[in-house]
């Protein structure tokens, strides 16, 4: 079985098994390690030639995105193993490999004070700023959700969050009643999409 046999039958498998934010994740991976060994043997990929693939791939970027494409291809090479029966071992359990791209150290994040916030949210100076920060103080949104956010989410006292990051369909998420108020008075400003307001405030991601 050639690599790109096993890359095309793997995807199959994400397919009916993962959600869609996973398999668009493995994409970039995936698509340079096929391009790169699409019609060499499954089983003739060494360790060497995996750690020079992941040097090219991810030198330039954080530990984090470096031990996410190490663990991907791992599990790649681990679902064909067992799926096919293959008497072979996984290249990417070298120990040189898996020093190379080690977990990194977690580094504790700083918790602002409620205090810190409210008076962040107090001192704002104008009403998209506040709105802002209202909602992801109020509402827990992540940068990325809240780009994708409309005034027409906000039901009552309730904001829906549509293909939020945990995969669901839709979330549904409590506000306070005058976070929604700034929404609705921004829509009546004619601001349907909040994008181009969050847009400032998010930093593009880097990374294959």
């Amino acid at each position: 079985m050639i690599l790109k046999e096993a890359i095309t039958l793997f995807g199959y498998h994400q397919r009916s098994n993962v959600r869609t934010r996973t398999i668009q994740s493995y994409q970039p991976l995936l698509q340079r390690f096929e391009a790169q060994f699409g019609k060499r043997s499954f089983d003739s990929i060494g360790s060497d030639e995996i750690f020079q693939f992941l040097e090219t791939l991810t030198g330039n970027h954080s530990r984090s995105t470096r031990r996410l494409r190490y663990a991907q291809l791992k599990a790649f090479f681990n679902f064909l193993i067992d799926k096919c029966n293959l008497n072979m071992k996984n290249p990417c359990d070298a120990p040189f490999l898996s020093k190379a791209f080690k977990t990194p150290k977690q580094v504790a994040r700083r918790i602002l004070d409620r205090e810190i916030v409210e008076e962040l949210i107090y001192n704002t100076q104008t009403l998209r700023d506040r709105l802002i920060l209202e909602l992801q103080a109020r509402c827990g949104l992540r940068i990325g959700e809240a780009l994708k956010i409309k005034v027409s989410y906000a039901v009552d006292r309730k904001l829906v969050l549509k293909k939020p990051k945990s995969g669901k369909e839709s979330e549904w998420l409590s506000c306070r009643n005058r976070s929604l108020n700034d929404s609705r008075t921004i829509s009546n400003r004619r601001i349907s999409h909040l994008g181009s307001v969050f847009s400032r405030f998010a930093t593009p991601r880097q990374g294959p």
